[in-house]
């Protein structure tokens, strides 16, 4: 089985998941966050964001990449975000790239 090319999956984001990221990655792009990057590519749908280690940490100096999936209905589903491997080697991000949802919940709290 493939895999949808890059042009089905951006025709699945609805209206206005698809205004919304637009605006979000001009914004990116105009004001990026310290340390992390996003590479241009031809899917609004799919981002791959380049993150450096933040100095002073045992990432220091380390690039990692992350993909971030949006759903049809973003904002109101989340995005699926993974490390495309090689992951950091962390004890919340699993090899696969996936990170431990228990991370998230303890830092929202």
């Amino acid at each position: 089985m493939t895999s949808p090319s890059a042009s089905s999956r951006k025709a699945s984001l609805s209206k206005i998941a698809s205004n919304r990221l637009q605006k979000e990655l001009v914004e990116w792009q105009v004001n990026p966050p310290t340390g992390f990057k996003h590479k241009v590519t031809d899917n609004l749908q799919r981002w791959i964001i380049e993150v450096n280690g933040a100095p002073g940490t045992l990432y220091a100096g380390e690039t990692f990449q992350l993909q971030v999936d949006f759903p049809e209905h973003y904002p109101m589903e989340a995005p699926q975000v993974i490390f495309i491997p090689p992951a950091p080697l962390h004890p919340h991000i699993y090899s696969n790239g996936h990170i431990c949802l228990g991370l998230v919940l303890t830092c929202l709290n």
